[in-house]
């Protein structure tokens, strides 16, 4: 029992410094002037992204405590992705289903979601790739040039995506990409006894790293809970990895996401979301790729997550060039969720 309360209690924490970290973030975004898209698909995606970027990092350099192998390192990195296309938009939508009904719709910035999107699947191809030319004479270079192109694709899209903020009001294709705006007061000046409200920037730099430290200590309390308790059902370090390490991780994405659309800042919402995919579709495999730990073991389950997570990536993509995304869609995700972690259920325990 005393390990479902520390998981229940850990989870109220996540949840609040998700809201004060994002309050942050809004002001940081003001302050510089930047768009919508950057604050939600660069600096949020980034950042609440951490926790979940710890777990298969440690792994490959054997450092956990946990003793997480390679096993549960690959496992990780595509689970994060798997679960940030299928559960994690999903509960975006729905989140705003009693406001908007079922045929509403969900508009971030048609452009910047594309952009997203795109990029993600160009670079998850590159990877899925890789994992087929592995154990061969020219592994070295092959996983070097991976590595260089996939590196390259996320500091391309970092260029796009901030040119694409810059004189926003004389470009019409950005009508849902607005500056951000200051919808609450930062939290922290609200404090008793501390004056910050004439340092406003120092303010909120204070406010971002005590939100950060608090997402990621209580993200990592979270997934050791949720490790103990799985641990008891004897589930696979695979399967363990794919669903219970991604779920706890992405909660910051996930409630950030859910905050913003009910205060109809779509973009930011779902650019939360698809940058992080973009981030996670990238540098995650890099680094596994150049480790040498890139590979799927004979592991076809592995392989069937990857393709699930592209077809969802695709549905999204193709809803939204025809500009018409709306959320009765998401269920076409939520469902293919599902789908993976039944058969994942079936035939892996």
């Amino acid at each position: 029992m005393s390990d479902i309360f520390y998981l229940l209690l850990s989870l109220g924490f996540i949840l609040f410094a998700a809201h004060f970290f994002c309050n942050a973030l809004e002001h940081l975004g003001a302050e510089l002037k930047l768009s919508e898209n950057v604050v939600g698909s660069i600096f949020a995606a980034v950042a609440t992204a951490l926790p979940e970027t710890v777990i298969p990092i440690l792994s490959i350099i054997g450092i956990s405590q946990s003793n997480l192998n390679q096993s549960i390192s690959m496992a990780s990195i595509i689970g994060a992705p798997f679960m940030l296309s299928t559960i994690s938009i999903s509960i975006m939508a729905f989140a705003v289903l009693k406001s908007r009904g079922l045929y509403g719709r969900i508009q971030p910035n048609s452009l910047g979601l594309n952009r997203d999107l795109s990029f993600f699947l160009l670079a998850y191809t590159v990877a899925f790739a890789a994992l087929f030319l592995q154990h061969n004479s020219y592994t070295k270079l092959t996983n070097i040039i991976f590595g260089i192109s996939l590196v390259l694709m996320y500091a391309i899209y970092i260029w796009c995506t901030i040119k694409s903020s810059t004189n926003l009001p004389n470009n019409k294709e950005n009508d849902n990409n607005q500056h951000i705006k200051k919808d609450t007061p930062l939290f922290i000046t609200h404090l008793r006894g501390i004056r910050l409200y004439k340092h406003i920037k120092t303010a909120i730099l204070l406010q971002l790293i005590i939100g950060l430290g608090m997402l990621i200590y209580f993200a990592h309390i979270f997934i050791v809970q949720i490790n103990i308790i799985a641990y008891e059902y004897e589930l696979s370090s695979f399967l363990l990895s794919l669903i219970i390490i991604p779920l706890a991780t992405e909660l910051p994405e996930k409630i950030n996401s859910v905050l913003w659309i009910r205060r109809k800042r779509d973009t930011l919402a779902v650019g939360n979301i698809t940058g992080a995919m973009v981030f996670q579709g990238t540098l995650l495999p890099t680094i596994s790729i150049l480790s040498g730990t890139w590979n799927i073991d004979n592991n076809k389950h592995a392989i069937f997550v990857i393709i699930v997570t592209m077809i969802a990536s695709l549905w999204l993509l193709y809803n939204n060039k025809k500009q018409n995304i709306q959320i009765w869609q998401f269920i076409v995700n939520f469902v293919l969720y599902f789908i993976v972690i039944l058969l994942s259920f079936i035939f892996m325990t």
